[in-house]
């Protein structure tokens, strides 16, 4: 997604089913590392409207990737908890 904005009213052609437009809206994101789950929800994501891929910005996946960081140090098992910016 490079340099785009979640905000931006763009679309792009899904790079999966190469058939779908993107547009905004939310998922659930769920991350596996070292036995520990962390399922996020209600994630701001651009939504394939054909298959249902998602894609998110650089920034989003960094802070994902950070608090699911935290609950693997924190030993979790698995965490469930609401995307909020």
């Amino acid at each position: 997604m490079g340099n785009r904005f979640q905000n931006e009213e763009t679309t792009m052609k899904c790079v999966i089913c190469k058939e779908g437009e993107t547009g905004t809206g939310k998922v659930s994101v769920t991350l596996e590392r070292n036995g520990c789950t962390v399922i996020f929800r209600e994630v701001p994501a651009d939504v394939c409207d054909n298959c249902g891929e998602y894609y998110l910005s650089e920034e989003l996946t960094e802070k994902l990737l950070t608090r699911a960081d935290a609950a693997v140090k924190s030993g979790a098992e698995i965490e469930i908890l609401r995307f909020a910016a």
